[in-house]
């Protein structure tokens, strides 16, 4: 794992040499082509991933075979199926490449043995924990009580390198509507329309 990566991955952290080989010996690089799945459903989980670049969803099919899309993750995020991930159960969701992408992968063990010997590290992974806890939590009031318009905004001013990048039934499932509504919502702020 060549230091300038892994400098980009941790920059929160003071990094001496021996921390830096202790990090390159437990993540590894991995290539993803668009279309690819990193984990899924009902498989056992023993990665998280860091987003180099590229585009990931994570995504469930419920027992009617519908999609829902719970989460993007771009560039500098971090996506696992973290019950899977954390709690060594298998896993509730599928983690997709949606656009060729560069990760670097962290195993569970790995992780441990780096929080072991690297204690910073235990608190850099928490405080990116706590903003992926508070976006979920956002996320579900969003959910919960905008209309499908308002989650449009907000998914458009949240995620604007994202929007027209991915196809428009993930971008429709993230926000719980039809590709015919997020069409019309569409043509609605085009137009000007409130």
């Amino acid at each position: 794992m060549e230091k300038s990566l892994i400098h980009n991955i941790f920059k929160e952290v003071d990094l001496s040499e021996e921390k830096i080989l202790l990090l390159a010996n437990h993540l590894t690089k991995v290539n993803c082509k668009k279309g690819e799945l990193l984990i899924k459903q009902g498989e056992s989980v023993s990665n998280k991933y860091f987003i180099y670049s590229g585009c990931l969803r994570s995504f469930f099919i419920d027992e009617q075979g519908k999609e829902h899309t719970l989460q993007f993750a771009i560039k500098e995020w971090w996506i696992s199926d973290y019950p899977g991930y954390f709690q060594g159960r298998k896993a509730i969701m599928n983690i997709e490449c949606i656009q060729d992408s560069i990760l670097i992968k962290l195993t569970k063990n790995g992780r441990d043995i780096l929080f072991n010997n690297f204690p910073e590290l235990e608190t850099f992974f928490r405080l990116k924990f706590e903003n992926t806890i508070a976006s979920f939590q956002k996320r579900t009031i969003a959910s919960l009580s905008y209309s499908a318009k308002e989650k449009y905004i907000q998914f458009v001013n949240t995620y604007a390198e994202i929007e027209q990048n991915v196809r428009n039934y993930h971008i429709a499932s993230y926000l719980g509507i039809t590709k015919e509504s997020l069409s019309r919502i569409r043509k609605e702020i085009a137009k000007g329309d409130s």
